[in-house]
């Protein structure tokens, strides 16, 4: 069997590829359109980072990220779209805060983890289901859980980042409204927008950069928050002001905008399902293929986007992504929680890089094995 002495890595890749959990892979022509365009923004003499956000410029470009968002996503004319800051973090104050202080929680992973928390702090949560006991390694089975009769809403994170773990389909609530993160996987597989009364989802991984997160909800669904509630945390707050209760983050909505326009140039949602999907059986396969690499997800639940794995002899990992880097292919590294390797296989990831992930994988084995 070859050693690393005797065998060299595969030669450097033409381009490298970034399998970065968040802040993302953005597509080349992405950048090159905001490179294009940063100086003025279009004819107006005036750069997007320096654009009013009143102006009328930027009004258009609200109208315009909507209606992409609305049509990729098939929402209901009846819900209302937000675009906010403070990241999927604050959603996870601001959802039990506006829509009843009685909240159940699927925990799945480390955020769903947090996301119950955090409504801890301000209401009435509980965890349904947790499982942590088996390492979130997979998403639970409708018998496992039970929605308390006093619900205001269910919670859950649809993608796990660290954990690589995916609920596939919506829970069954019961008629219970849902409340969904969708930040690591919105728009990589379609979702029925009116299965759900709130949906969150920060902007770093499918919708450009971070700083905005958009907010898809039902206006019927909301509660009035308690008394002593800033202001800001109300949901009624940002409708009634269009989204713009203060000065929004201009240069984020933008490019927000141009990765709608993107997705939609790419086929839509259902072209980037297909795609995603083939994505992650590639790589999944080599997981599978043989004991040298391990995954300890489910398979019922294992994610499209996100995919961490460890080494059967964890000495080499390091080595791994050591070679792994030098021939492109960068930002493997697992989360500093669980350590080990994750790629994460965005929208913007192009099929090539994970093939090319794929195919140094193999050689890594057949090298080390």
């Amino acid at each position: 069997m070859a050693t690393g002495a005797e065998a060299a890595p595969l030669a450097a890749v033409p381009c490298s590829y970034y399998f970065g959990a968040g802040p993302a892979v953005l597509p080349p022509e992405v950048i090159a359109e905001i490179r294009a365009e940063l100086p003025a923004f279009r004819g107006s003499g005036v750069s997007i980072l320096e654009l009013g956000h009143r102006s009328p410029e930027f009004r258009t470009v609200m109208r315009e990220t909507e209606g992409d968002l609305r049509e990729l996503m098939a929402i209901p004319p009846d819900y209302a779209v937000l675009c906010m800051q403070g990241g999927a973090t604050l959603q996870f104050a601001m959802a039990p805060l506006n829509l009843g202080d009685h909240g159940a929680y699927l925990v799945t992973g480390q955020w769903s983890a947090k996301a119950w928390r955090e409504a801890e702090r301000v209401a009435d949560a509980q965890a349904v289901w947790d499982g942590t006991a088996d390492g979130y390694t997979r998403v639970p089975e409708r018998h496992e859980w039970r929605v308390p009769h006093a619900a205001g809403y269910l919670h859950y994170t649809v993608n796990e980042t660290i954990a690589g773990v995916e609920f596939h389909a919506a829970p069954a609530s019961a008629g219970v409204p849902l409340a969904a993160d969708m930040t690591s996987m919105i728009l990589s597989r379609p979702v029925k927008v009116s299965e759900h009364a709130l949906i969150y989802a920060s902007a770093q991984k499918n919708l450009g950069i971070a700083g905005i997160t958009v907010v898809i909800l039902n206006p019927a669904a909301l509660r009035t928050p308690p008394r002593g509630t800033p202001s800001l945390l109300d949901y009624r707050v940002s409708l009634e002001a269009e989204s713009l209760p203060h000065t929004p983050p201009v240069f984020a909505w933008y490019v927000l905008g141009k990765m709608l326009k993107w997705t939609r140039s790419q086929g839509g949602v259902g072209a980037m399902a297909a795609r995603n999907q083939r994505k992650a059986e590639l790589l999944y396969a080599v997981l599978d293929a043989s004991d040298f690499y391990l995954n300890a997800v489910d398979k019922s639940s294992r994610s499209w986007m996100n995919v961490p794995f460890r080494l059967h002899d964890q000495k080499l990992e390091a080595l791994f992504l050591q070679e792994a880097a030098a021939t492109g292919l960068k930002n493997l590294a697992g989360h500093r929680s669980s350590g080990g390797m994750r790629a994460s296989i965005y929208n913007a990831m192009p099929e090539a890089g994970v093939a090319t992930l794929a195919e140094f994988m193999r050689d890594f084995a057949r090298r080390y094995g």
